[in-house]
């Protein structure tokens, strides 16, 4: 239980996102977890976003928040014709400025063919450095793992999937039941 409420804590999930030699590839966990108890083990947490299926997205946090932000990013994509960068900013703009976002308790990766980023709780846009993101309870062990993989390993998803795995043995919140989605990149 938290300490603020009585409500159950939810925990879970890993999203991980890899860009290399030409391909994007982001990665998501299907576990749900509520306090020690796992109440899914192949939610859908990875998806494609906006006009044409150009952006593909994970999140962690709570689904209820996590759809919303979706939502509201696909309009914002629409509105920029597809322009992830813009569409992001816009969204991070409202995110800070607005009550009912303020308080939504979710994180996410998205991707297109030129650029990865990190939309985080606080209305943050972050680039990770090396192509390389995590988010979610096993995040950071997932992207230890990756970029260590990334000296040995060529493809992006033999990468995602590979650290995904070293995450799920390590993380109790993150389990082998991956959802990946892959784009063509620029980069």
């Amino acid at each position: 239980m938290s300490e603020q409420s009585s409500m159950p804590v939810w925990h879970g999930t890993t999203i991980l996102s890899v860009r290399r030699g030409g391909k994007v590839v982001v990665a998501g966990d299907g576990q749900v977890s509520m306090g020690q108890t796992v109440m899914k083990p192949n939610a859908r947490k990875v998806r494609t976003l906006g006009p044409e299926g150009k952006v593909i997205g994970g999140f962690a946090g709570a689904t209820a928040d996590a759809f919303t932000l979706f939502e509201r990013l696909e309009a914002k994509l629409e509105r920029h014709q597809g322009h992830l960068m813009r569409a992001a900013v816009e969204l991070a703009k409202d995110w800070r400025t607005d009550k009912y976002l303020r308080n939504l308790e979710a994180m996410m990766i998205v991707a297109d063919k030129d650029v990865t980023l990190i939309l985080t709780g606080n209305g943050d846009v972050l680039e990770p450095e090396a192509g390389i993101a995590a988010i979610g309870s096993g995040g950071n062990f997932a992207l230890a793992a990756a970029r260590a993989l990334v000296d040995y390993e060529k493809d992006a998803e033999t990468i995602c999937r590979k650290a995904m795995a070293i995450a799920a043995e390590v993380c109790v919140y993150t389990n082998d039941r991956l959802v990946v989605e892959t784009l063509d990149s620029a980069t």
